[in-house]
């Protein structure tokens, strides 16, 4: 049980985002200036990961919320909301840079993921967080490889092993029954393709 609850902690959807950046400035094969790359980094470090901890930690202060992992239904009403307008704010910020609007997509799939999670809790449905990030991750993988033809299978296989590694923690720590975990998957993917698709084909008109 402590090996699926490390594998959680590591994992965390805040961790993510943060990652989902450093992939893109590595694969990307046009050039991008290092000056560049690593302020956007720090931005979306200090906005998705460091300023989200302080929200998760006063939420907690003031008894809002039990723990980091936001357990109940009511608990994540106000931290998705949250995240989902910060995902968009920062996507459209990456947009107006007219320099990495892949990744600009891939934040704006994101909030469109956390939008759909956040109206499914008046549903009382409790998507997966977890396997939701993970799955978005391979989305905008699967963009990128798609966008400049690039052969990433090997990154792909390794997302989809770590994917069913974390969804069976998941299951095992009983944090979600079978079809939160794979409406995370579901959502966090097809969010990032529906994006992409819907950008692409407004470029072209």
């Amino acid at each position: 049980m402590k090996f699926h609850k490390f594998i959680s902690f590591i994992f965390h959807p805040i961790v993510l985002p943060i990652v989902s950046s450093l992939i893109y400035f590595i694969i990307a094969p046009h050039h991008i200036p290092k000056e560049f790359s690593y302020r956007v980094l720090a931005l979306v470090f200090v906005m998705t990961y460091i300023l989200p901890i302080f929200l998760l930690l006063f939420l907690k202060k003031v008894k809002l919320i039990e723990s980091f992992y936001l357990i109940s239904i009511d608990e994540r009403k106000f931290p998705l909301l949250f995240f989902t307008i910060l995902s968009f704010l920062i996507g459209n910020f990456l947009l107006k840079t007219n320099a990495i609007d892949l990744l600009a997509y891939s934040f704006f799939g994101c909030s469109l993921a956390l939008c759909l999670v956040y109206l499914l809790l008046f549903s009382k449905i409790k998507t997966s967080l977890h396997t939701l990030a993970i799955s978005g991750l391979i989305g905008f993988i699967t963009v990128i490889s798609y966008k400049y033809q690039l052969n990433l299978l090997t990154i792909l296989i390794l997302l989809f092993s770590l994917l069913g590694l974390v969804a069976t923690s998941r299951l095992k720590l009983k944090a979600h029954t079978l079809t939160e975990v794979v409406l995370g998957f579901f959502l966090g993917f097809t969010s990032q393709i529906i994006v992409f698709i819907f950008y692409t084909f407004n470029s072209v008109l």
